[in-house]
């Protein structure tokens, strides 16, 4: 990995396009079923738009009506993209686990940075750091 580290070189338009075109299936890592939480809001916003969310939360059992796991590598089949709604602290073992499940790509939230994200480019991923995927969505159109 290297050291030096920047958030403007993880919020890199072709990234942000690339990741609302081809990534379908979005594991949200914090979902929670309050709606009052930034990750109901934009993982609600989200599947209005079709895509596909899959809740990553060990204190919920479902969210939207659909099974909350427990962690990433206990979602069964595919993810295409990891959204997380975590501190920035807890990270580097969720890059882990979506290199580990082969993600496609990974997104970290708006005041989520840490530079372990150099670790899951390194490893093929695009990567998006302290960015709201609502927002990007709605800016790209």
């Amino acid at each position: 990995m290297t050291n030096h580290f920047s958030v403007a070189d993880f919020q890199q338009e072709e990234d942000l396009e690339w990741i609302l075109e081809h990534c379908r299936r979005i594991a949200v890592v914090g979902l929670s079923s309050k709606a009052n939480r930034a990750s109901y809001g934009v993982s609600r916003f989200m599947l209005e738009w079709g895509y596909d969310i899959i809740p990553v939360n060990p204190m919920e059992v479902e969210v939207f009506g659909r099974p909350s796991y427990p962690d990433l590598a206990s979602i069964p089949g595919e993810i295409d993209l990891v959204n997380v709604f975590r501190r920035s602290e807890e990270v580097p073992s969720i890059v882990e686990a979506a290199i580990d499940k082969r993600a496609k790509a990974l997104w970290l939230q708006l005041g989520v940075v840490h530079p372990s994200v150099q670790r899951a480019r390194e490893a093929g991923l695009r990567v998006v750091v302290d960015r709201c995927l609502m927002i990007e969505r709605q800016r790209l159109g």
